[in-house]
């Protein structure tokens, strides 16, 4: 029998390789810009139009010239209406505030501008009701230090501070802590005019027991 005659195995079929993909060239996120430093810049250059984390004052940022947690609950835009509100408020901030920053380190202010909504939710008042107090017009803060007594940060402030319009030790009781109360410091603006310097504390009156105001510095009994 003569041998069965040897097959050559089958090719296997060729498989196609899909083409390669090349791969997607990820674009990559540009660095966050710095935010504007017009710290020493002159009030004449300060615009409505400036980002939020502008710095207006070395260690001050626009935010926290109109930041307000009331305003956040009820959802109440405070932002400046007016560019003189805007540069009374930076002035304030690199008259006011940053000295108080460097003497007695980092702190926030409870408050710098509040515009007439604002004011209005505060002190509930109708909508007809136009404030006229100096936080309306950028003028005005009101400044706690963490562990300093209010009436010694008031005390600090007439002493130290180059100019004022007033200084007024508020709601200041001793028996409640060190930092009941704050200390509202108010500023006028370049050519609104002479600062008043003057001195008042917002304290109980013990005969009536209302809140009343009184001349010079001082805590209440």
């Amino acid at each position: 029998m003569s041998p069965r005659p040897k097959t050559s195995p089958a090719a296997a079929p060729a498989v196609s390789k899909p083409p390669r993909r090349r791969a997607a060239s990820r674009a990559v996120a540009a660095p966050p810009a710095e935010p504007p430093d017009l710290s020493q810049a002159p009030l004449e250059q300060i615009g409505l139009d400036l980002p939020p984390r502008t710095l207006i004052a070395p260690n001050f940022c626009l935010y926290e010239l109109t930041r307000s947690d009331l305003a956040l609950r009820l959802n109440i835009d405070n932002a400046f209406e007016t560019v003189l509100q805007l540069r009374s408020a930076v002035h304030l901030a690199r008259q006011v505030l940053q000295p108080v920053r460097k003497h007695f380190g980092r702190f926030s202010p409870n408050s710098v501008y509040r515009g007439q909504a604002l004011e209005r939710a505060l002190k509930n008042k109708p909508s007809t009701w136009v404030s006229t107090s100096q936080h309306a017009k950028g003028e005005a803060c009101d400044i706690e230090i963490a562990g300093l007594p209010t009436l010694e940060l008031a005390s600090w402030a007439e002493k130290n501070l180059d100019d004022f319009d007033q200084i007024i030790c508020e709601c200041y009781d001793p028996a409640k802590g060190p930092n009941s109360g704050w200390v509202h410091i108010s500023l006028k603006p370049p050519g609104a005019g002479a600062n008043r310097q003057q001195l008042l504390s917002y304290v109980r009156d013990p005969a009536s027991g209302r809140l009343v105001y009184v001349s010079g510095l001082t805590a209440m009994v």
